[in-house]
């Protein structure tokens, strides 16, 4: 029973993670992915990405989905029923021991089970009680829409995030990745880590609250100080920076490249490469600036070169010599040897079926790395074991055993 985790900085933390869905799950597999013990506590329908796939052809059982399996890695699961007195029990029992409790349901749903923070700190002092919600919870802050529910694009409309992304000023566009949930998740892991660290110091827990679109404000912090210096409003810039120039996305006669040349000596060396060394000369592009001011030009004449050349031919010219990089597809990452000498691309076991890849770790550890070190797990896999470590009298065991019997998959 792999309970006792043997890799990682943060080995010997153990977090009971409440959270489904992307956001919250997200934050603490990046703990489980640096060695802390995650025990996914879930309902007996369990966490709503189980039945949302995609599963493989030879799942017919739809055990282990893609999305499931690409954020609940390196984590144990235990089946709870939290409206029930047994599951209250059992959760108590294991928050006694816990280092952190993190969820992210709709304000007051813990309370209403009576298993909210103020009920909980009186169990464990030292317990570090972790919530993500859509617009925050009343203890840190209380916002007017604290009752909104929220998802991805929610956060990303209401952060700002959307009003700045688009080809064009008068397209608002979602960014592709759920940055709505995964950069809240990654602020979660981070605040319960430092929250913590303070407790295994002073020996007391705290609240820890992350608001999904006061995290999506919080990385569009250039166009907060360009409201306040500048007075501007900024809107979608297309792909290319308000200020710099040559920085961003340009043709090619195969796909696209980025270029960020805005610097005098990368500015010239670019239009030499691509057969342009007029461009270096002329009086609309001599300074930084020149090229800010006259950039919506400079970026027709850089295109109209760069149109010439496939992405290859420009790696050739350009790559390594200035902050270059091409527009690549996922089947293009899978064959690209940086993902491969950095282990991005990782496989994980479908037990009895082919494995999967998902995406690796990206925080690089020299002494202690973490890794994706085996699969998500099975619907309560490890309910029983964690049970009994954590003392649950063996009448409440076979209680929450026997209502999850009938949705839990085989061990």
């Amino acid at each position: 029973m792999p309970d006792n985790e043997t890799f990682g900085a943060l080995r010997g933390i153990r977090v009971l993670d409440l959270t489904q869905m992307l956001a919250g799950p997200y934050g603490t597999m990046m703990l489980a992915d640096h060695g802390a013990t995650v025990i996914k506590i879930e309902s007996p329908e369990g966490d709503m990405t189980r039945a949302g796939g995609p599963f493989a052809d030879d799942d017919p059982e739809r055990l282990l989905g893609g999305y499931f399996q690409s954020i609940n890695r390196n984590k144990h699961s235990i089946c709870l029923d939290l409206k029930t007195p047994a599951g209250k029990e059992a959760f108590k029992a294991l928050v006694r021991d816990a280092d952190a409790v993190v969820e992210n349901f709709r304000l007051g749903v813990m309370e209403r089970l009576g298993l909210g923070y103020e009920v909980l700190r009186e169990i464990n002092p030292k317990l570090v009680y972790g919530a993500l919600r859509g617009f925050g919870d009343p203890r840190t802050g209380a916002s007017p829409f604290a009752k909104w529910p929220a998802f991805d694009v929610v956060a990303q409309a209401m952060g700002g995030i959307m009003a700045i992304t688009g080809a064009d000023a008068s397209t608002p566009t979602k960014v592709g990745p759920g940055v709505g949930d995964i950069l809240p998740g990654m602020m979660l892991g981070f605040g319960v880590l430092a929250a913590i660290y303070r407790a295994q110091r002073e020996g007391k827990g705290q609240f820890v609250d992350v608001s999904m679109v006061d995290a999506v404000l919080a990385i569009c912090e250039r166009a907060v100080w360009q409201h306040s210096v500048q007075g501007e409003v900024p809107g979608p810039e297309g792909n290319h920076h308000p200020f710099l120039c040559p920085f961003g996305m340009y043709p090619t006669s195969d796909g696209f490249v980025t270029v960020a040349a805005h610097q005098d000596s990368f500015f010239r060396l670019l239009c030499e490469e691509i057969g342009a060394p007029e461009l270096a000369t002329d009086s609309r592009f001599g300074s930084h600036g020149d090229r800010s001011k006259h950039r919506l030009a400079l970026i027709d004449l850089i295109s109209e070169r760069t149109r010439q050349f496939t992405k290859n031919e420009l790696e050739a010219k350009l790559g390594g010599k200035l902050p270059f990089g091409p527009v690549l597809n996922i089947s293009e990452i899978f064959a690209n040897d940086h993902f491969a000498a950095r282990e991005m691309i990782v496989e994980v076991e479908q037990p009895q079926r082919a494995p999967i890849s998902i995406a690796g770790v990206p925080i690089k550890l020299s002494d202690t790395p973490g890794r994706v070190d085996r699969r998500s797990p099975y619907l309560g896999e490890q309910t029983e074991h964690y049970l009994v470590e954590a003392g649950v009298p063996r009448s409440i065991i076979e209680e929450v055993l026997s209502s999850s019997a009938e949705v839990g998959a085989p061990v």
